[in-house]
């Protein structure tokens, strides 16, 4: 920000602009204040290039908010409503025409020069942000026609972001129009809406097709799929969102992309709103082989079973009953997490089903289903290994008891 700086007063009360005018030269000796009418704003601002434009409500709250729009043509003036007093209805429809802020007409000379200054400096950042925008468009690392980074530099400001934040967890996903709103997309309304959603630390970036590649620092999953609510509630239009969401922890760019991709397809083709992608645990998986002759330190057990609580039965039961929610009539979905046992239940007038999955301790879980009042192969237990427990074998599992829940109510 300059030291000398252009200010345009504008007022249909010259005894006002005057006594203004001389507290702002007082105070900022450097700056030049010119005064203007209402009826000569434009021609003056023109005239002038001013760096921040002051305009004084005129008895016309109509006038006024007109000439708010009017002004805001330009955009790199800073606006700033003055009014005699406060009046809700005029500054929020001044706030819609275009201004940048607003002060009360009768602050004390100081009040009212730190606003004055730390609007010239905002507005000084912002156009020093929209100049650099412009020389990244110019370079094609941003997307002109969406304001995001392109694909070809995806992975070189996603994995600069992560090196930033290396200490922090966070989420990489990969986001798509479904297929039954495929024909609603655009790609400038969806960058919008994300942007929309998203915070300032957050990464957007395009991705190859109709993709976009979001980076969600300090966020975990429940987090995500706040964020992909969000962006189909700014779309609007009904608009259907899939998700393919990855964890970044002892991931390269390559692995989350690659991982990311693989659920997103996942979903799209199972019409599911997201997939969380399997996290690897291949040093995990051998070393829960019984064939590798090694010896066990069995806390591990746990810990195992704890990243497939977070990775896989709390991701899909939380899918599988805000899918089914919208199926079952009359029909009570409850699900809980705990640390040893997690609870599906089911119940309607007719039926009572539960499904539990229970941790022992060691190497296997204890799937058990119960329909109450039956006594017949429905009611089962399964044994499933640490190892064998994926997002694809949990919704099959869960999917046949809904079914069997479903035939025995009927």
């Amino acid at each position: 920000m300059s030291d000398k700086n252009s200010i345009l007063l504008i007022s249909d009360d010259e005894k006002f602009a005057e006594t203004l005018k001389s507290k702002l030269i007082f105070l900022r000796k450097g700056d030049t204040v010119v005064t203007s009418s209402f009826d000569n704003a434009e021609q003056n601002l023109e005239l002038t290039m001013a760096d921040i434009v002051l305009v004084h409500e005129n008895t016309s709250k109509k006038s006024t908010i007109e000439l708010v729009k009017r002004l805001r043509h330009n955009k790199n003036v800073c606006i700033m409503l003055l009014v005699n007093d406060y009046d809700e209805e005029l500054v929020l429809a001044c706030y819609d025409a275009g201004i940048d802020d607003f002060a009360m007409a009768g602050a004390g000379s100081i009040e009212l020069v730190i606003k004055v200054v730390n609007n010239i400096k905002h507005n000084s950042i912002k156009l020093s942000a929209f100049r650099n925008l412009k020389i990244l468009e110019q370079l094609q690392i941003i997307d002109e026609l969406t304001g995001v980074y392109n694909y070809n530099y995806a992975q070189q400001v996603i994995e600069n972001a992560i090196n930033e934040n290396l200490f922090n967890d966070g989420v990489f996903a990969v986001i798509a129009p479904s297929e039954n709103s495929k024909s609603k997309f655009s790609i400038e309304k969806m960058a919008e809406a994300i942007k929309k959603s998203i915070r300032v630390d957050d990464v957007v970036t395009l991705g190859r097709g109709a993709k976009f590649y979001l980076y969600l620092p300090n966020t975990d999953f429940n987090g995500t799929l706040v964020v992909v609510s969000k962006i189909k509630e700014n779309y609007g239009d009904d608009f259907e969102l899939c998700a393919g969401i990855s964890g970044i922890a002892n991931k390269d760019f390559k692995e989350m992309e690659k991982d990311a991709l693989q659920a997103l397809s996942d979903a799209m083709a199972t019409n599911a709103e997201y997939v969380f992608a399997q996290a690897k645990e291949e040093t995990l998986d051998e070393w829960l082989d019984d064939t590798v002759d090694k010896p066990k330190n069995y806390k591990i057990f746990k810990q195992i079973f704890n990243k497939k609580l977070e990775k896989v039965i709390t991701p899909v039961f939380f899918r599988l009953q805000k899918a089914w929610e919208e199926k079952l009539f009359e029909t009570e979905i409850e699900q809980s997490i705990g640390d040893d046992m997690c609870v599906f239940h089911l119940k309607n007038k007719k039926q009572d089903s539960t499904l539990r999955i229970i941790y022992p301790g060691f190497a296997k879980i204890m799937i058990s289903i119960t329909h109450e009042g039956l006594d017949s192969p429905e009611n089962k237990e399964i044994q499933l290994p640490l190892t064998k427990i994926s997002q694809k074998e949990l919704v099959g599992i869960i999917e046949d008891f809904i079914k069997d829940f479903k035939y025995t109510s009927v």
